[in-house]
C-alpha cells in the first residue's frame, strides 16, 4: 500500500511515521508513506496556499491552484483508489471503514488547514471526506496520522500477531473483553480465575460477555439499543 499525505506541515509527521508499527510496516515493504509539502506546488515567490474568502467570511481559505498541481502530479504516475480529505464535517471513521480502505493499493490523503479548503476542491477532486471526531483540530495532519495508523496496522504481516488485530475492540462492533497479564495476584487484585484454568471454550464464551457487558454499559448505540 502506497499513502500519500498533501500537507502544509510535513515536519508534524515526519516523526510519527517513522517510529513504531509504521516504520516497521514501511521497513518490511507492507506500506510506503510519502508527505508532500503543499508549498511546493505553488508557483509565487511567497509560495502562497491561502487567501481571503469571498463574502467577507472571517479567517483564510486553501487555494485550489497547488492542491490540483499537487493531486495531478501524483495521479499522473499512478491510479488511487481514494483522494481523501480530512474534515470535521466527513463521514465518521470507523473500524470497518479502516478495514476497507487497507484492501487499497493507492490513497491520497489532504490535510485540510486555516477556516476550510475552496469548495470547489471538495466537488472535483476528492472522492471520500473523512472525520475523526466532532470537533475542530487546527490542522488535518493529525486525523491523517489516524487514518493511517488505523489502516496499515491491519496490513497483513504488519502486526505479528495478526490475531491480535482481530480481536480488537470494534472489529466485531463490541468492546473488546479486559485483558491481564503476570502476575495473576498483584496486592490481592486477582486475574479472572477463569482465564487461568486453560479451558479454551469457557475463555471464549467468557470473553464474549465481557464484551458484550462492556458494549451494553459503555457504547450501546453499537448494539443499536
Amino acid at each position: 500500500m502506497r499513502i500519500d499525505i498533501i500537507t502544509v506541515l510535513p515536519e508534524m509527521l515526519e516523526g510519527f511515521f517513522n517510529c513504531s508499527i509504521m516504520q516497521r510496516a514501511q521497513t518490511k515493504g507492507l506500506a510506503e508513506i510519502h508527505l508532500h509539502n503543499l508549498r511546493d506546488y505553488t508557483h509565487d515567490k511567497h509560495r502562497r496556499v491561502d487567501d481571503y474568502p469571498f463574502g467577507g467570511f472571517a479567517g483564510m481559505v486553501m487555494k485550489i491552484e497547488p492542491i490540483e498541481n499537487c493531486i495531478n502530479a501524483l495521479k499522473a504516475e499512478r491510479e488511487y483508489d481514494e483522494v481523501i480529505f480530512t474534515t470535521p464535517d466527513g463521514e465518521q471513521f470507523s473500524q470497518p471503514m479502516a478495514n476497507t480502505l487497507s484492501l487499497a493499493r493507492n490513497l491520497i490523503i489532504l490535510c485540510g488547514h486555516f477556516k476550510g479548503i475552496d469548495y470547489r476542491i471538495r466537488e472535483h477532486f476528492i472522492t471520500k471526506e473523512i472525520s475523526i471526531g466532532d470537533y475542530v483540530l487546527t490542522g488535518g495532519e493529525l486525523a491523517a496520522a489516524v487514518i493511517a495508523d488505523a489502516v496499515v496496522r491491519i496490513i497483513p504481516g504488519v502486526i505479528s500477531d495478526e490475531q491480535s488485530a482481530l480481536s480488537d475492540s470494534f472489529q466485531d462492533n463490541l468492546l473488546a473483553a479486559p485483558v491481564y497479564t503476570r502476575p495473576a495476584d498483584y496486592k490481592g487484585w486477582k486475574v479472572p480465575e477463569i482465564l487461568l484454568s486453560g479451558h479454551e471454550a469457557k475463555i471464549k464464551e467468557w470473553e464474549l460477555q465481557q464484551s458484550l457487558e462492556r458494549t451494553r454499559r459503555l457504547r450501546p448505540d453499537l448494539l443499536g439499543e
